[in-house]
């Protein structure tokens, strides 16, 4: 959607009310006509922010606007019981919450498969005409916006539910923030006929501009830039105080209508025809596509002109129009078959080397970092990029004084791609990893076989120390908010915390001795830390930043011991048996619960009060310890959708087969896995064996 230049979608609307217009005094003088002098404003703003955001076709005046805005304060302010949920004055109103509750979507929102190159395009495509048995099929092109997914919940035209994407099957409810973004609708038009429930998807996005601004301030107050677009836009629409969210301009464009009640679309540009006519924001860019060529086509010419436009993109989005045709084909436990996702290379930009130093992670691997002379790559000022470690700085033969070609990976992490060796001039100095730690002093270790050097010191270093609260903190970890960096750093500099578990025993006094805090900022800090004393059982343990556990590792183990203490206790044979922990992960989390330290930091966390919450029920459900491998293709229901099915009852769904495979559930035409699990005496269960087994009492 094309990012306006006028003042209405870049700044808040009046936080006082303006003065009574005529029309408001004769309103409010005759108190029989407020209800329809209310409605007949609201209705006059909302065609006028429609033709606005939607159509890009404004009819009045910045003035005007906010003249009639103002109206309608004014009379709201007069009569407060005539105020409603929906009317354009409520965009802002609730107050700060103390966190987000989960969500359920009303349908998982999985992700896209990705095509890097034409020809991962072309097989996308044959596979679809082969799976549908058609020569030919109509598609749908669209741009792919960076930004952060949104489902949008109307129900009988009214704006009622919004929600982050989460982990595609819950999400955060954040109506309150989503109420801000001028461009989203609270009330659907009228003339659209609005169902009685229909559930919309999109992206919030923050105009480049916006950025780049937002950053600025950033840096000025001594916070860290946002990273790019989408990471600024789904940290503004996270703010627990939502009139933090409506200072950032954030706009909204949709992608998706989907769950519908009371009305049926056959495609998916009807779908979305009808969206702009209720009022939302849709890509004007979107296009259909006759045939894999209209497709290619697209992506060449956007792949030329992304750049001028005036928000990120960072590929194109490909669909089957037909949505019978999306039905048939159905989806993987991951992804759409209908979808797929071309992703533009790379934007790559050249700058110099000013230096080379040495970053120490929480586990103590020490990584070299160069530092750069400031570039633009994909929308975002770059300063450092990664060399990953010794072996990969030495193969690329990055010199501190190179001038080098540099890339944000995944449009995120910056890293050296090529040094420009035919641009040196001799004075170029080769850069050696230290023997010692930069930070604490302490022997520097590389392991035979490891790629990776580490420092030695431990719970003595200082810059581990900090990374490991860090990562404790994290959003993924005890979520705790507003505890960052910065505010770390002061804990430890003036030793009022030694390691996490310290947080749990900081007082209010404490807190209002650091710089720039006040009373309400400390008893935030408090009130974050108190509430994250009852983590998950899997966030606890992924907290602990054991090598090799990543978020769904922790869940696995959480789900498999059920208790701490009992993961704590474990056997390396124990652990081991756990569906889809491997060797070296097993002998990680074994040797890490063995060390006196690890013990210690666990009292310590006890005696502060963290206690982590039981798995659910479901996790000790009827078909506990059972473990699961799909092959195939599905008929009733995705493969994911049976795999929540199965993990609804306590079961474990792996991806390969072995003989602690309880079940192999296969569908249409599977694969080697069937053979396997013959081999193996492995249960193998069809659709409808399943579906018996899902639902027996």
């Amino acid at each position: 959607m094309k990012t306006k230049g006028r003042r209405l979608s870049l700044r808040r609307e009046p936080e006082r009310p303006a003065p009574r217009t005529p029309g408001s005094r004769r309103a409010a003088d005759r108190p029989g006509d407020v209800v329809r002098r209310l409605e007949e404003l609201r209705e006059k703003i909302r065609y006028h922010l429609h033709r606005y955001h939607v159509l890009d076709a404004p009819e009045i005046s910045d003035e005007a606007f906010d003249a009639l805005m103002g109206e309608l304060r004014a009379l709201e302010a007069a009569h407060p019981a005539l105020v409603t949920p929906d009317s354009p004055t409520q965009r802002v109103g609730a107050p700060p919450a103390e966190g987000f509750r989960p969500v359920t979507h009303p349908q998982p929102m999985r992700s896209l498969a990705n095509a890097f190159d034409e020809d991962e395009l072309r097989a996308w495509y044959k596979r679809v005409v082969t799976n549908l048995g058609t020569a030919t099929v109509d598609l749908v092109c669209e741009l792919k916006l960076d930004g952060a997914a949104i489902s949008l919940v109307y129900e009988r035209g009214v704006f009622v539910r919004g929600a982050t994407r989460g982990d595609g099957v819950r999400g955060e409810d954040i109506t309150p923030n989503l109420r801000t973004v001028r461009s989203l609708p609270l009330r659907l038009r009228e003339d659209s006929d609005p169902p009685e429930f229909v559930e919309v998807r999109g992206e919030v996005f923050l105009p480049l501009r916006a950025l780049e601004a937002i950053n600025r301030e950033r840096e000025t107050a001594g916070e860290p830039p946002f990273a790019n677009a989408r990471n600024a836009a789904a940290g503004s629409l996270r703010q627990l105080d939502p009139a933090v969210t409506a200072r950032r301009p954030l706009d909204l464009v949709i992608y998706q209508v989907g769950v519908v009640r009371g009305r049926r679309f056959k495609t998916h540009r009807e779908s979305l025809e009808w969206a702009r006519t209720a009022g939302v924001p849709v890509d004007p860019h979107s296009r259909r596509a006759a045939s894999i060529e209209d497709v290619l086509a697209y992506v060449r010419e956007w792949s030329a002109q992304r750049q001028t436009l005036p928000y990120g993109t960072d590929g194109i989005v490909v669909k089957v129009d037909s949505l019978d045709q999306q039905a048939e084909l159905g989806a993987t436990s991951q992804a759409p078959r209908w979808a797929i996702a071309y992703k533009f290379p790379a934007e790559q930009a050249e700058t110099a080397v000013r230096d080379i130093t040495v970053h120490v992670g929480r586990t103590g691997a020490l990584t070299p970092v160069a530092d750069l002379e400031p570039v633009r790559v994909s929308g975002v000022i770059v300063r450092h990029a990664t060399l990953h470690n010794e072996d990969e700085m030495r193969r690329k033969d990055v010199r501190i004084g190179d001038h080098v070609i540099v890339q944000r990976a995944g449009e995120v992490i910056p890293e050296v791609v090529r040094v420009l060796t035919e641009k040196r001039t001799g004075d170029e100095r080769p850069f050696a990893m230290p023997a010692t730690c930069p930070v604490c002093g302490s022997p520097v270790e590389r392991k035979p076989g490891e790629a990776v050097a580490r420092c030695t010191g431990g719970a003595i270093c200082p810059a581990q120390v900090l990374e490991r609260l860090i990562h404790f903190g994290s959003r993924d970890a005890l979520n705790i908010e507003g505890v960052g960096p910065k505010l770390l750093q002061q804990l430890l500099d003036r030793e009022l915390i030694r390691d996490p578990a310290d947080l749990f025993r900081l007082t209010r006094a404490q807190v209002l001795t650091l710089e720039r805090m006040a009373d309400k900022s400390a008893d935030n800090v408090i009130a974050a830390i108190a509430r994250s004393r009852r983590p998950t059982l899997a966030r606890l343990v992924y907290s602990l930043g054991i090598r090799h556990v990543g978020l769904h590792v922790a869940e696995v183990l959480a789900q498999h011991f059920g208790d701490l203490d009992r993961l704590a206790r474990a056997s390396l044979e124990e652990v081991s048996d756990v569906p889809g922990i491997g060797p070296t992960i097993a002998q990680s989390v074994v040797e890490f619960f063995q060390q006196p330290a690890t013990r210690a930091f666990l009292r310590k966390l006890e005696a502060a009060g963290v206690r982590p919450e039981a798995p659910s029920a479901a996790s000790k459900g009827r078909l506990s310890g059972k473990t699961f491998v799909f092959t195939g293709a599905l008929e009733r229901f995705s493969r994911r959708e049976a795999a929540e099915r199965v993990a609804a009852l306590g079961g474990t769904v792996t991806d390969s087969v072995s003989a602690r495979t309880s079940y192999l559930v296969a569908g249409g035409d599977p694969g080697s896995k069937l053979e396997r699990a013959r081999k193996l005496g492995v249960t193998v269960l069809d659709e409808p064996g399943l579906i018996r087994l899902l639902e027996e009492r």
